[in-house]
């Protein structure tokens, strides 16, 4: 493990070897999380005790010749909207902190748990999910590990950074309009957004239950593959979890691009934004020999329509508590979901009939490709409470638009990776590698190709 931050396939190897100990990883681990996270604000809870002692459990399966699981020994830390028994499930907020701990943990922090994952700890995160940038009014702002006076993305901002400063190998978050996706594409990392419904969502604290999907942030192609292969199966507690039998992913990454139909889209997804995101997309194509171009229909309809399900859904959860205790919100969550209890109902019944129309467009596209590149944002990360922005000569504001080429992908819950680009000595910027519903597999695979040629990298920060 001679890299500065090797991922997690390389550390689970070496602990399977006994070359190293999990408990060893681990304290390191934790070393790591009390001397940086100051800087970095990534953790709002650390669980040394139990990660050390998980952690020595592993150590004496090994040397008992039990089979550890594929992510032996490996630090991992959640969004803190993951349940994790004994811990209040904050979800970024100040009203979550009064109530009870949870009594078990979330059905996805049980598997990697199973697989020999060592959990150390829950992650910084917008108030209740509901945003871009993970400056918490409650909990502070998490950090960029490449310019620490920028934003880390957001809403799993703390799930992001941890990785891009190397504090642990492996995060969970949570992705309803980018989540996992702008945050990935800010800090140079890559981050996982499945199908919605292939990963359960039991014991997560939820914001827009029809948007909402659960994923993986890592530094390497394999190490997201990984990971999703241990997190996949069916779990009846969450009514949407999809009965799909596990396609497992690891073995497909060597296949790479070969034969796939590629295309890049155009329209909505060629416009306003910095002319260096677009390049980042060229670059890729250029690499896959791609240059046909596809138009996805009234995206922007589709982000219209996202941000009217998103504010009705997430206002009607938090309905009682904003008539009672507004003031105990982030305000900046606050007036959103403020705004979204005065959303007429017809027109989130509107916005669920485009849904579907909508949806149907983009599945005849994929009858003709099997692979869409896009920007995953229009910026790079702009700096710690900077409110407006100017994208190719027009000011926008940062928090709505950081997710204007995320939002019309995940409003039908299509399995996308965000890729980092190599841009030496640059801040870093993603690009979308988009897919019909259920195929993990190809999105991971050209992710594979990209990375095994030195085009995408997650670069360390200096």
């Amino acid at each position: 493990m001679n890299s500065p931050h090797p991922d997690a396939t390389q550390i689970a190897e070496t602990v399977r070897r006994q070359d190293v100990s999990a408990r060893s990883v681990v304290a390191a681990a934790l070393a790591r999380i009390a001397e940086h996270d100051q800087t970095y604000n990534c953790f709002t809870t650390v669980l040394a005790d139990s990660a050390l002692a998980d952690a020595e459990r592993i150590d004496h399966a090994i040397a008992e010749g039990k089979e550890p699981g594929a992510l032996a020994g490996v630090p991992f830390a959640v969004k803190d909207l993951f349940d994790i028994q004994g811990v209040t499930t904050l979800a970024g907020s100040k009203i979550n902190a009064e109530k009870s701990s949870a009594n078990k943990d979330a059905t996805l922090v049980t598997r990697l748990k199973q697989a020999g994952a060592v959990l150390v700890g829950a992650l910084n995160m917008d108030e209740y999910a509901y945003g871009f940038t993970t400056e918490n009014a409650h909990y502070g702002a998490s950090h960029n590990p490449h310019d620490v006076s920028r934003i880390a993305g957001g809403s799993s901002g703390g799930s992001a950074a941890a990785i891009a400063s190397g504090l642990v190998p492996i995060t969970l978050g949570s992705d309803t309009n980018g989540s996992i996706r702008v945050p990935a594409a800010l800090c140079g990392i890559f981050g996982l957004k499945p199908t919605y419904g292939r990963l359960p969502r039991s014991g997560a604290y939820l914001f827009s239950s029809s948007f909402d999907h659960l994923g993986p942030f890592a530094r390497s192609t394999r190490d997201i593959a990984t990971v999703f292969d241990v997190l996949q199966g069916y779990d009846a507690d969450d009514p949407v979890c999809s009965q799909r039998p596990p396609q497992l992913c690891t073995p497909e990454l060597s296949k790479g691009a070969t034969g796939l139909r590629i295309a890049i889209a155009d329209g909505y997804f060629a416009e306003g934004a910095e002319p260096e995101v677009f390049a980042a997309v060229e670059q890729i194509a250029k690499a896959l020999g791609v240059s046909q171009r596809v138009t996805i229909p009234e995206a922007h309809r589709a982000r219209a329509a996202a941000f009217v399900i998103t504010s009705c859904e997430g206002a009607n959860l938090h309905f009682a508590d904003l008539k009672t205790r507004p003031q105990d919100f982030d305000p900046a969550t606050r007036d959103r979901f403020l705004a979204g209890c005065l959303v007429p109902g017809h027109w989130y019944v509107q916005a669920q009939r485009f849904r579907r129309w909508y949806c149907d467009q983009v599945r005849e596209i994929f009858q003709h490709v099997d692979i869409i590149l896009a920007p995953t944002t229009p910026c790079s990360a702009p700096l710690i409470g900077q409110e407006r922005m100017t994208v190719n000569g027009v000011e926008v504001l940062v928090r709505p638009n950081l997710g204007m080429f995320t939002q019309p992908l995940s409003f039908i819950g299509l399995p996308i990776i965000s890729v980092p680009i190599q841009r030496s000595g640059q801040l870093p910027l993603g690009v979308q590698i988009i897919a019909a519903s259920y195929n993990e597999a190809l999105v991971l695979r050209v992710a594979s190709e990209l990375e095994t040629r030195g085009i995408v990298a997650a670069p360390v920060p200096h």
